[in-house]
């Protein structure tokens, strides 16, 4: 007489997979959002980086004084592109006055310039 044996996986063997896969999600998923908004950080400061370079570069072609106001029209041709860039994050950018840094409105979070 020939046995049969079944072929295939065991309850058991699916939980312990679903279970260890479940694991590896509740550890991983954490740092994806970590790493996703330390990049929309960093972003976000690089283009405060050239709209404040965009302001200098204004400044002196136009031979602006220290706390003087620009336009954003105007400061927008020394950045590429030639339009404000925008946040990743969905703030929104303040050029300010000459001599002070640009701002975003998610400053709170990390996302702006040291002096």
């Amino acid at each position: 007489m020939k046995r049969q044996f079944n072929k295939g996986f065991t309850l058991i063997e699916i939980m312990i997979v679903v279970a260890i896969i479940g694991l590896l999600a509740a550890i991983a998923v954490p740092n994806f959002v970590k790493a996703r908004t330390q990049s929309q950080t960093n972003a976000c400061i690089n283009n405060l980086r050239q709209v404040d370079s965009g302001k200098e570069q204004c400044a002196l072609e136009f031979k602006l004084a220290s706390g003087g106001t620009v336009t954003t029209a105007s400061v927008n041709t020394y950045i590429k592109g030639g339009t404000t860039p925008s946040c990743p994050a969905s703030g929104s950018y303040t050029y300010n006055s000459l001599g002070t840094n640009p701002v975003c409105s998610l400053s709170g979070s990390g996302h702006s310039l040291s002096n």
